[in-house]
């Protein structure tokens, strides 16, 4: 017999859970300074969007291959942007706050849900799987997007039907990613069923604050208010990130498993079935919610695949947070049995191996170096190249002609650094200025194939970029990057 935590229970936070808080903040902010990375390509747009906002101009949503705008990422980026040189940083802390937050909501949610060490277990999971501080330490937007989902669902397990608190953060989800729209839409029907028609003109109303700013926000600046959803599918077939309906089940599992890794991945399957078969009746409202979002989050991944949307692993995140909780109740559950329960002691000792062979494949598998290595890179890149645009002969050619970078991958770095407009930073594959600052990646063959900053990552993409255009001279050679320049 399932035993349960009365659903809803209110209660203020208690001191061992305000010292795990404090103690993990301290941890994030101590890695947030030990390792001063900077916001990844698409938060970096934000920035340089608010700062157009700023100058009083439209944000270049349309900029060549800029990423898709998110209206909450944008708006927030406005006074971030006002902070000048530093702004990017502020931005990064948010994510690790964010980060913060959506380890506490995975608590919270284990715990009403299954109980309190499920949810502690739950956390440990979370934290352990490293792609998800990583995402943190670049400044995605998918650990805030993350903590708002998780957090509203903490919220809706603990008073079912709540409202509120949950509508709120789940607006704010889907003004950081569409797919939220959908799970907004499946909570309004939760609520309004059986309910006059009233309610469910006040719900849809609710439901729809989320598309129509986006909309109209892609209206007000580009004409066109689904422009973010024609851009997105257009993008993905110009990047080659679409896949075909046949390889999408096996690229699901194979996402899931690098978000989760294969042992948590097989202890989450588990968790689901004990967690159906265990739960009663009378409990099944508080297993609907994690269960919910488990399948919302595949659902939506098939459905922006099949959309023509970009088919990468960070699009899974949400199943695969959930897939963690289950792990947790397979290993933890058994507390939720009764003392002398025939089946307790075999599900401890069970659950126990499993942890083992986790922790063995985690040690034969994680590499502190990889990790270290990635995040001081990204230090080590944006302070190279901030020496390269200050210099003095760089700062002279400048006013002769734009700068131009081998593709898209540096611009939004470059315009940040040089406080530079959308035409003032060119990308040669299609832009051949005959003057000013041609900047070239020279960082070594690693470098030269890095995802983030090598500039070969499509087969259209000539090797003349990675030649300087005639008539420039070598002005400026750093460790990663070197600059010619014509006037």
């Amino acid at each position: 017999m399932y035993r349960g935590d009365s659903p809803g229970a209110r209660r203020g936070i208690r001191l061992p859970e305000a010292i795990a808080l404090a103690a993990l903040t301290a941890a994030a902010f101590a890695g947030f300074f030990a390792y001063p990375t900077y916001p990844n390509y698409d938060s970096l747009y934000s920035l340089l969007w608010g700062r157009e906002i700023l100058d009083g101009v439209l944000p270049s949503f349309d900029a060549y291959r800029a990423p898709t705008q998110h209206p909450l990422w944008v708006a927030i980026s406005i006074p971030i942007a006002a902070l000048g040189d530093g702004g990017d940083r502020v931005l990064l802390a948010i994510c690790v706050l964010s980060f913060v937050a959506l380890v506490a909501a995975m608590y919270e949610l284990g715990r009403q849900a299954f109980g309190l060490l499920v949810g502690i277990v739950a956390a440990l999971l979370l934290l352990s799987r490293l792609d998800f501080p990583f995402l943190a330490a670049r400044g995605y937007i998918d650990i805030p997007y993350l903590a708002f989902v998780f957090w509203a669902a903490a919220l809706e397990v603990a008073r079912p039907r709540r409202g509120g608190a949950v509508w709120v953060l789940l607006t704010l989800a889907g003004l950081l990613r569409p797919e939220a729209w959908l799970l907004a839409g499946l909570y309004a029907l939760r609520i309004v069923w059986g309910r006059p028609p009233g309610a469910w003109i006040r719900t849809g109303v609710i439901v729809a604050i989320a598309p129509v700013v986006w909309a109209l926000s892609d209206w007000i600046v580009t004409g066109d208010p689904l422009y973010s959803l024609n851009y997105t599918t257009e993008s993905a077939a110009l990047l080659g990130r679409r896949q075909t309906i046949d390889e999408l089940p096996g690229v699901t599992l194979r996402f899931l498993a690098e978000l989760v890794k294969p042992p948590v991945l097989a202890l989450g399957v588990g968790g689901l079935v004990l967690a159906w078969r265990m739960v009663r009746h009378r409990d099944r409202e508080r297993l609907l919610v994690p269960a919910a979002l488990l399948a919302w989050g595949l659902a939506t991944f098939l459905l922006v695949s099949l959309r023509g949307f970009s088919v990468i692993n960070r699009y899974l995140v949400v199943a695969a947070v959930a897939l963690l909780l289950f792990a947790a109740f397979a290993a933890a559950g058994f507390t939720r049995l009764p003392a002398g329960h025939r089946a307790r002691r075999p599900w401890a000792l069970g659950a126990l191996a499993i942890v083992l062979v986790g922790v063995v494949y985690t040690a034969l598998n994680f590499s502190p170096a990889y990790i270290d290595r990635e995040l001081a890179l990204r230090e080590s890149v944006r302070r190279d190249l901030a020496g390269l645009i200050g210099s003095p002969q760089v700062r002279a050619a400048r006013d002769c002609g734009p700068l131009t970078v081998p593709n898209h991958k540096l611009i939004p770095d470059v315009r940040w650094l040089a406080d530079a407009g959308a035409d003032d930073v060119l990308a040669r594959t299609v832009a051949s200025p005959a003057r000013g600052v041609a900047i070239l990646v020279t960082g070594g063959t690693r470098f030269l194939k890095h995802p983030a900053y090598g500039p070969f990552d499509q087969d259209e993409d000539s090797a003349r970029i990675q030649l300087p255009p005639p008539g420039f001279a070598r002005a400026v050679v750093g460790r990663r990057f070197t600059a010619y320049v014509r006037c």
